[in-house]
């Protein structure tokens, strides 16, 4: 529908969303065009009780966002950059289909990247088929379980290798086949305990009376959308109205807390879970820990495991756009400058845990329509020195004899990148709840090292480690990907060393990243063959 008044040419929702379709050349949702009005990217006009928006300005945001960031990224990383390879037309729904979506982890490249390169199709850039059907791929930095998920789908075996033992959990539950119903039955007995415990200790009442008076508080002093549309356009000092306006809350929250007699110290601020949770999520996870140890369905037991940490991760005690890079515990309402109002820390699991049992339980469902009958298995190990054989023979002693006789066809991994991300650290709630041993002194150019010439120098010598013990494994004419941001140009030192040649480089930007810094990044996937 489009309405013109007083010159201005405003589109409905759903018309806007056609004319940005075709002025993009790509699919944008209606959803896409509310996400613009909601976060106030462009204006709303209302009609009739009908919401509008101006035509010129979704042509300015698109013209400042989409059509010239091509040319810009060019520009800043150079021509050589394949913008097919940023797969920006994909909605995040795409990007994080079924399995992929388990558990957050930084670090993970797309499905869609690992899809491009070991699949059977050929374009301009990729010329030729690189892995077939019923093949064999290996992923020595498995991270969480991308190659091995894409593998599946595709029809190839896979093997992964990590020193995390984490890392190596979330792998294999996404693999893992399942009876449905019967996760669905145990998830839903931790729900209900939960929420008897929330009943009982008096959490659900204070949470409701919370939730009355912050509704209120935010419509009032941060009406959506048009409290970040003045934002955005500099009517309104974000920095200091959220600040005044969350001291002004505080003694609100503070009276409520005393109120219903909610406890948010600390007893052990050593501990992760006993710093970073009030004190009835600790008891709530203890709750839903207890059970899932008593399940003697060991595949029941693992993906119940994954759910509540990423339960837990998303209820720490720290703010909204902290969630990645914990700071200090906050224990108090806060402005939040990513919703753009004040929020609050969370004081129970349960709603969290329900939601997420239930979207874990149907990403499990869509991936079983796509998967097929081959063998997938991420292994606990340094990739430096496993013996891929011997491991796989205790696990999975068919994929260890397919291997044995056909040989791996290659590897497409994502190393970690020099002084970047402490990679048990990211997950240090889960290591402490579940008990698992922490390997980081295997860790590769973890953040803690730094990025110095040592650092650098420890990471080419690692890597090279890694793939010269791979390729013990792997056929004679095989096919290595690497992905990486090699700014340090470290890669042809680590291929040289590895007894290898790099034959080709993809560089690609990197969209979407979650960092707050969204500047032009690009990564190089490097492809490497026997140096003979």
């Amino acid at each position: 529908m489009v309405n013109m008044t007083n010159e201005t040419k405003l589109l409905s929702i759903e018309g806007a969303s056609a004319w940005a379709s075709e002025y993009l050349g790509c699919k944008v949702t209606s959803s896409n065009i509310a996400y613009l009005i909601q976060y106030g990217r462009v204006n709303k006009h209302v009609t009739n009780g009908k919401v509008f928006v101006d035509i010129t300005d979704l042509q300015d945001y698109y013209n400042a966002n989409n059509r010239t960031k091509e040319l810009e990224w060019k520009k800043r990383l150079g021509e050589d950059l394949i913008w097919e390879l940023s797969f920006d037309d994909l909605k995040e729904s795409e990007r994080t289909k079924h399995v992929h979506r388990l558990h957050p982890y930084k670090g993970k490249f797309i499905p869609q990247l690992v899809e491009y390169f070991i699949d059977e199709h050929t374009d301009e850039h990729k010329r030729e088929v690189y892995f077939n059907k019923g093949g064999i791929l290996l992923d020595p930095f498995c991270g969480s379980g991308t190659t091995l998920v894409q593998a599946n789908e595709l029809g190839i075996n896979a093997i992964g290798i990590d020193v995390s033992d984490f890392n190596t959990l979330i792998s294999n539950v996404k693999v893992s086949k399942y009876i449905l119903v019967d996760l669905y039955n145990e998830a839903r007995k931790i729900n209900q305990l939960l929420k008897q415990h929330a009943y009982d200790n008096g959490i659900v009442s204070f949470e409701n009376e919370l939730g009355e008076e912050l509704s209120k508080y935010n419509d009032n002093y941060f009406p959506a959308p048009e409290y970040r549309y003045k934002v955005r356009r500099g009517e309104i000092n974000e920095v200091e109205y959220g600040a005044e306006k969350e001291a002004q809350f505080n003694s609100v929250f503070t009276s409520l807390i005393e109120k219903h007699g909610i406890k948010i110290g600390q007893t052990k601020p050593s501990a992760f879970i006993d710093k970073w949770y009030v004190e009835n999520i600790r008891q709530e996870i203890e709750i839903a820990y207890a059970h899932i140890c008593s399940i003697d369905d060991e595949n029941i037991s693992n993906a119940l495991k994954v759910i509540l940490s990423r339960t837990i991760r998303s209820c720490r005690a720290t703010t909204h756009f902290d969630l990645a890079t914990l700071k200090e515990p906050v224990f108090y309402t806060y402005y939040c400058h990513k919703h753009g109002k004040i929020c609050k820390p969370l004081f129970s699991i349960t709603n969290w845990w329900s939601r997420y049992f239930r979207d874990t339980i149907g990403r499990l469902a869509q991936y079983d329509k796509l998967r097929t009958d081959t063998y997938q298995l991420c292994l606990t190990g340094d990739a430096r020195t496993i013996n891929i054989l011997e491991k796989l023979a205790k696990t999975n002693p068919t994929l260890a004899s397919l291997v044995a006789n056909k040989k791996i066809d290659g590897i497409f991994s994502s190393p970690p990148y020099v002084g970047l991300i402490d990679y048990h650290e990211q997950h240090a709630y889960a290591y402490e709840l579940f008990n698992m041993a922490r390997n980081d002194e295997y860790e590769i150019g973890p953040l803690s090292n730094g990025q110095g010439a040592r650092a650098r120098a420890e990471y080419v010598k690692s890597i090279s480690e890694v793939l010269k013990n791979c390729r013990k494994y792997l056929k004679p004419d095989f096919n290595v990907f690497l992905v990486a941001n090699d700014k340090y140009d470290l890669y042809p030192e680590i291929s040289k060393k590895s007894g290898m040649k790099i034959v080709n480089r993809y560089k690609r930007p990197v969209l979407n990243r979650t960092e707050r810094d969204k500047g032009a990044y690009s990564e190089t996937i490097f492809h490497l063959k026997d140096e003979d």
